[in-house]
């Protein structure tokens, strides 16, 4: 194997978070902002990219980064090594409620394909690159452009999902249709394409959006009941405008007791 074999345990329900197991210089690579805490004699080192073009040159680690930008990502990552003589733990943890998912790349063929921001960590060895859409579709209206995050070898990698995860095992011909914002990620021999609604009552009054994801068998997928920018959005719509508490807020009046307490202006 090219990546380090590690050992891992998920802790928690809703607020999870991975502890991974590594031998003397084993390591894990994450995304800025994910760890939780470490043992005294893991290394923590910032790396351009992943780290799997190391044997590559200047030149190769420098492209690997680079291609991180087209996803909105850094330029770096971190990379955490085990430098003691002894078994040692690291540990990730989630961004917000939801659940964290194992992916063993040997079983889907050294590739799995992701939402952009769904990657948590993976094993040293692992490449997080990039994964281009040939069709315009889905550039323009799949909520991801026409790029989406590819993860490629034959380590650990752990992905995570908003609210509650579900895995569907599509048949060769089975589609399913799904929100875009849901979709969490996908083996490479699922076929992934744009659908418009349609209707001009779904159109206009729906509230779902104009277009939603049809993912074709064969192959696994993994879908997120709660996706980030949905929970953003709900969040700032509850907000009070202001930044005040809003005094309506769980009375019978709500906004029009603003306007007879005098609270609200036109």
């Amino acid at each position: 194997m090219n990546a380090h074999e590690i050992d891992y345990q998920i802790y928690g329900e809703e607020m999870q978070f991975v502890e991974l197991e590594l031998d003397p210089q084993e390591a894990v690579i994450a995304e800025a902002g994910n760890f939780m805490m470490m043992d005294h004699e893991i290394r923590m080192n910032t790396i351009f990219g992943d780290g799997s073009k190391q044997n590559e040159g200047f030149l190769g680690r420098v492209l690997g980064a680079g291609k991180r930008l087209l996803t909105g990502e850094s330029l770096f990552m971190t990379l955490f090594s085990n430098e003691g003589a002894g078994k040692k733990k690291v540990s990730f943890a989630s961004p917000y409620p939801g659940k964290i998912i194992p992916i063993d790349l040997t079983r889907y063929d050294g590739k799995f394909i992701c939402q952009k921001d769904a990657f948590l960590c993976a094993a040293k060895g692992v490449s997080i690159g990039i994964e281009f859409s040939r069709k315009l579709g889905r550039g323009f209206f799949g909520g991801e452009g026409f790029i989406m995050q590819k993860i490629e070898g034959d380590g650990l990698a752990f992905v995570h999902a908003g609210g509650t995860m579900a895995r569907k095992e599509l048949r060769a011909g089975e589609k399913l249709k799904v929100d875009t914002g849901c979709i969490i990620g996908f083996t490479q021999t699922i076929n992934y394409d744009i659908e418009f609604v349609g209707g001009i009552k779904n159109t206009i009054f729906g509230g779902e959006g104009l277009f939603f994801a049809t993912l074709s068998g064969p192959g696994t997928v993994y879908i997120q009941s709660l996706p980030f920018s949905r929970l953003a959005n709900r969040v700032l719509q509850a907000a009070p405008q202001g930044g005040g508490k809003d005094k309506g807020e769980g009375s019978i009046l709500g906004g029009l007791g603003d306007v007879i307490g005098g609270d609200r202006r036109f």
